[in-house]
């Protein structure tokens, strides 16, 4: 199957304006100490819903601790998702309606130095929760998260499609790739006895709180607060950058399908932006115009690791089915991003101020979920 085009440009949602969806709804959020997790989390408390989480402790400073996670959950759970008796125990005590699978190991460097760990915990974790999930009663849906990396990547510059073969050409993507595996074979095997479920491929994701190692605006934002210049490995290698929010909405809007649809929905969706892949070196001078001050960079003298140069995603099939598009475009993507970590560098309330762009996002024409 070929790589296509996938403008959203105009798409509306075709899901429904009515939040009341997320009313009361028991939701389990895996992952939701991490940077995406939190924002789940967060955007679920503005919907509504009753929230539980499961994760590892976070790594501060984190976005759990700035968007004020721990005191919009119903619970929070500690738990290594490579344990597969804990998730079992863990599942069973949270009764969740909806689940989001976002727990992960996320970084590509660490898919090199632990690529043992990082199976256990993206294919075996993910195991562990289909295997929780296969003995528990009232779950209406699973959304199970992935990444942008799962395909066979050989850089033919088109963007990905769904039924684009899958692989990975590094432990981290490969990981990821086989969760995708491990989805299909047990919906394949054990369908009657699990929830409707679709995987979820997305990344580099965009947004205020991300503090992680060897990611690019992470790296940005400790650099100038130290005012050196951000060391990149590739300026010239295009990524698909997008909002949190945007590729949340989705996730959102799969999960409300799955439950109110799910003989009409895909097994997998993309997410990607709205105006496709975007180099490097150009996003620092978003980020620079967003600030009005310039970016200072430079390119590191030894490749730490090997890296794809390309790499972007056709959205047609979420536009279609979901009637999802992003709301942000890269350059205001970056903006909002480079603006939350202005207002974290000068000491402002961070939950408040994510907790009223949350808002001001799902009150936003198509952003209903």
């Amino acid at each position: 199957m070929g790589c296509g085009p996938g403008s959203l440009e105009g798409v509306v949602s075709t899901v429904g304006d009515d939040n009341v969806f997320w009313q009361g709804k028991r939701v389990l959020v895996t992952g939701h100490t991490g940077f995406k997790g939190a924002w789940l989390c967060l955007m679920l408390h503005v919907l509504g819903a009753e929230v539980t989480g499961l994760a590892l402790e976070p790594t501060e400073p984190s976005a759990y601790g700035l968007l004020g996670v721990g005191g919009l959950l119903r619970d929070s759970l500690t738990v290594d998702i490579r344990d597969p008796l804990h998730m079992r125990e863990s599942v069973r005590k949270a009764r969740p309606e909806i689940v989001f699978h976002l727990a992960a190991q996320a970084l590509v460097g660490e898919g090199y130095r632990d690529p043992a760990g990082t199976y256990a915990v993206n294919a075996g974790g993910t195991l562990n929760l289909l295997e929780a999930l296969r003995r528990q009663q009232g779950v209406s849906a699973a959304v199970i998260v992935t990444s942008d990396k799962v395909y066979r990547n050989n850089e033919c510059g088109r963007p990905f499609r769904e039924s684009d073969p899958l692989g990975g050409h590094d432990p981290y993507s490969a990981s990821k790739a086989a969760a995708e595996f491990i989805v299909s074979d047990w919906r394949n095997a054990y369908g009657k006895d699990l929830p409707p479920m679709a995987t979820a491929r997305a990344g580099n994701v965009l947004g205020g709180g991300d503090f992680g190692r060897e990611r690019l605006v992470p790296d940005l934002v400790r650099a100038q607060a130290s005012c050196r210049s951000v060391v990149l490995r590739h300026p010239d290698a295009t990524r698909p950058f997008q909002h949190v929010l945007d590729v949340l909405r989705g996730y959102l809007l799969l999960a409300r399908a799955l439950v109110q649809r799910p003989r009409n929905m895909p097994s997998a969706l993309n997410f990607g932006p709205r105006d496709g892949e975007t180099r490097v070196r150009d996003l620092l001078d978003l980020w620079g115009a967003a600030l009005s001050r310039p970016v200072h960079w430079e390119t590191h003298g030894e490749q730490t690791m090997p890296e794809l140069r390309r790499l972007s995603l056709a959205s047609v099939l979420a536009a279609r089915t979901l009637g999802w598009r992003p709301l942000h475009d890269t350059g205001s993507a970056v903006a909002k991003t480079a603006l939350w970590y202005e207002a974290w560098s000068a000491g402002s309330d961070m939950a408040a101020y994510s907790e009223a762009e949350a808002r001001e996002f799902l009150h936003s024409r198509g952003g209903e979920a």
